[in-house]
């Protein structure tokens, strides 16, 4: 006999367990399956909330480097790659214990298990103790992405790392090459730069973070100059071969000199892959498009119709914030109510140091797409309490409506930029405009006033910046 559930939840990551949570809170019967001894996914277990704690303790370092400019003196730090990478291990299992407690709290039952689709309404979870089969009113397949790999770059060597293995830091190496200049390889390369390796970065494109707008990530890059060995643009890794027991020799083609380097480790980070290639999906007319994503409606619902996707697998960005709002509308869609997944905004966050954030549409898309927009710039020079902290290194901008000043889009690049987005995405979904965002008085000295004196700028009328508005 079949166990029966309303609700199964296959993948347990920041859209599963959000999804399980959800449709407990609405008093479905609901089972959560994942491999893992407790919910949270790639994220909690080896993506956002381990790579946060290792980039807070860079973040520090780096403070501690640059107190001496103002008088303060530390000394080299000394560092304890054990002790940090069981600091880093506490919070991630401090993270996902809690999480599992309040699974329990909710009385959502949760299998440790491979789950297999047997059909529209139907999965078996194989576990240590044996095989569960499941019945199902609904499934949701939240079953997230994984590093992608290249065949060119495969090499048998554990000084090859991927996003997971590097963030087990086995070692602090002397020279590291990171393949990717996207979020995860200036992420984890900061990292490594700030605990003392020499990390060089290889991009194939003719700058860092494509897609990313260019004035936002050139106050990044001025940075990472600085931070990183060597930084080597329209350039492309073609070759990898071990060197003795100790090395991996990378040949380059490009504008990388010399055009081969030896390197302690290499890190491949060039994006994810969608997970959906789920066991048994053929079972079910779930139907996958040419990327690899599975296809869903506005409400998540899959070709099957007793199957959602959400997260990862169902489309970009793979944000888990993104995840975690897709899966309250796949749950309530389930449940009968009108919800539908339209966010006006979805922000992105790169979080190194300066972070960079942005949300709704960039100046690259508004190119592209032919949209007139106007842009308010504020840098940073000119806030007080950048200056205070000694990071005057930043820019806030609004993509402004030209009639109506509503704001379509925000890039801020700067400290703590991932904190201070969240304003610039509530603005636009709430068709806010730039009189809206001037009148809002904001705590002085704070950099969230950059956003204000962005849109005075607008105005021609910042405090802090002389540009008068151009008169037609």
């Amino acid at each position: 006999m079949a166990d029966s559930t309303q609700v199964v939840v296959l993948g347990a990551g920041p859209g599963g367990y959000a999804a399980a949570f959800h449709a407990a809170d609405l008093g479905m019967q609901v089972t959560l399956v994942d491999e893992e001894s407790n919910p949270g996914g790639v994220c909690l277990y080896r993506g956002c909330i381990p790579s946060k704690a290792l980039l807070h303790v860079a973040k520090v370092i780096d403070e501690a480097r640059h107190a001496d400019a103002w008088g303060v003196s530390f000394g080299q730090p000394v560092l304890d790659v054990n002790k940090l990478r069981s600091f880093k291990q506490a919070v991630v299992d401090k993270l996902t214990g809690g999480v599992g407690q309040v699974a329990k709290l909710r009385k959502v039952r949760f299998l440790q298990g491979r789950g297999t689709l047997t059909g529209p309404h139907s999965m078996s979870v194989a576990g240590a103790n044996g095989t569960t089969e499941l019945r199902f009113e609904h499934c949701v397949l939240a079953t997230g992405s994984s590093p992608t790999r290249i065949p060119s770059l495969a090499l048998d060597s554990d000084r090859m790392l991927d996003s997971t293995s590097a963030l087990d830091l086995p070692d602090v190496p002397k020279k590291l090459l990171v393949i990717g200049g996207g979020y995860i390889g200036l992420e984890l390369g900061s990292v490594y730069a700030a605990l003392g390796s020499h990390v060089s970065v290889v991009e194939m494109t003719a700058g860092l973070l494509p897609g990313a707008d260019r004035d936002l990530v050139q106050v990044l890059h001025k940075r990472l100059e600085k931070m990183f060995a060597s930084i080597m643009l329209n350039t492309k890794v073609v070759k990898v071969s071990q060197e003795g027991t100790t090395g991996i020799r990378v040949h380059f083609e490009g504008n990388a000199d010399p055009s081969e380097q030896v390197f302690d480790r290499v890190l491949v980070a060039i994006g994810r892959r969608p997970n959906s290639k789920v066991p048994g999906l053929e079972t079910t007319g779930v139907k996958v498009d040419q990327k690899g994503f599975i296809r869903t409606d506005g409400q998540r619902r899959t070709a099957e119709p007793s199957i959602f996707a959400i997260g990862d697998v169902a489309g970009e960005p793979m944000l888990a914030h993104k995840a975690s709002h897709e899966a309250r509308v796949a749950i309530e869609a389930i449940a009968g109510h009108k919800a539908v997944f339209e966010p006006a905004a979805i922000p992105a966050v790169v979080f190194t140091d300066p972070e960079i954030a942005w949300a709704g549409l960039t100046e690259a898309q508004a190119q592209a797409d032919g949209v007139d927009v106007e842009v308010a710039k504020f840098p940073w020079g000119a806030s007080g309490r950048a200056i205070t902290v000694d990071r005057p290194d930043g820019l806030t901008k609004l993509l402004l409506e030209p009639k109506t000043g509503r704001v379509l889009g925000v890039g801020i690049a700067g400290s703590g930029a991932g904190e201070l987005i969240a304003e610039g995405v509530h603005a636009i979904e709430m068709g806010a405009t730039a009189e809206d965002m001037r009148l809002t008085i904001h705590p002085h000295p704070t950099l969230s006033e950059t956003i204000m004196e962005s849109a005075e700028v607008f105005f021609g009328q910042s405090t802090h910046v002389y540009k008068p508005k151009k008169r037609s």
